[in-house]
């Protein structure tokens, strides 16, 4: 896997606004990447936004990640990421 990447050349550099994104490695920084991509999709984007990230990291790491994240993720990407890959269903906040 290649870990020099610029990540604001493959997501939105606002979802990198509280730090220097030039400085984040794909692989050690994947905690925080793989729930800011995801933390503004869409029912019209997530198709999209998921497929960059299945170009950069497993599906495994993108559940993991996902789970474990203090980022403020929706429920409905929550959903979908468990539609997607065939997984029980979680959410991230309890209404």
């Amino acid at each position: 896997m290649i870990h020099k990447v610029n990540i604001a050349d493959i997501f939105p550099k606002y979802l990198f606004w509280d730090m220097d994104y030039s400085k984040l490695d794909i692989v050690k920084d994947k905690a925080i990447i793989i729930p800011r991509a995801l933390y503004a999709t869409t029912s019209e984007t997530f198709e999209t936004d998921i497929k960059l990230l299945e170009s950069l990291y497993s599906t495994s790491d993108i559940i993991k990640y996902l789970k474990q994240t203090t980022e403020n993720i929706s429920n409905n990407v929550c959903l979908k990421v468990a539609e997607r890959y065939n997984i029980e269903s979680f959410k991230r906040f309890a209404l």
